[in-house]
């Protein structure tokens, strides 16, 4: 069996566990601490009702999330005002990743509730991942393994620099 080392990771893998002990949703958690940690907790943009957060286990490149502040499990739950929120973050978000990466084209999706894939569905959220020509290579099929090209911190500065009010 090949080995591929990411000692980077056990840090997340800790940090993840140390909040599912304590039951703490992350996107309850992430948008209440001091604002001088949003690098570190990978929070790119505080809007009215809604923000944009990195996921810290990305699919691709440039894999972002946009959560409600509210905690609530369903999409059927949200206000309009939060669901006029969340839109608007999602064209902004989508401009920024234009800018920062020149995706092909984008994957937008929400998985609501267990059974749907949410990872956390006690608090809905919106993927947004980019796409390229080409991105899925043999190593996610064969292998089961995605290489990602950059860290999380260029990555994060990238989106950050392009990331414009979205109001």
């Amino acid at each position: 069996m090949d080995k591929l080392w990411a000692p980077w990771r056990l840090k997340y893998i800790l940090e993840d566990t140390a909040l599912g002990k304590n039951k703490v949703c992350i996107f309850c958690f992430y948008p209440v601490d001091q604002s001088e940690k949003d690098k570190e907790n990978l929070l790119l943009y505080r809007g009215k009702l809604s923000f944009v957060i990195m996921n810290r286990y990305p699919y691709n490149t440039g894999h972002i999330m946009i959560a409600p502040y509210r905690h609530v499990a369903g999409f059927h739950e949200l206000s309009k005002e939060e669901l006029e929120d969340i839109t608007l973050l999602m064209k902004t978000c989508i401009n920024a990743l234009k800018d920062a990466f020149s995706p092909q084209g984008f994957n937008i999706g929400i998985n609501q509730g267990k059974v749907a894939g949410a990872g956390y569905e006690e608090h809905i959220h919106v993927h947004i991942v980019p796409r390229w020509d080409g991105d899925t290579s043999f190593m996610p099929v064969i292998s089961d393994t995605k290489v990602l090209p950059e860290s999380l911190s260029d990555t994060y500065d990238k989106i950050k620099e392009n990331l414009h009010e979205a109001y």
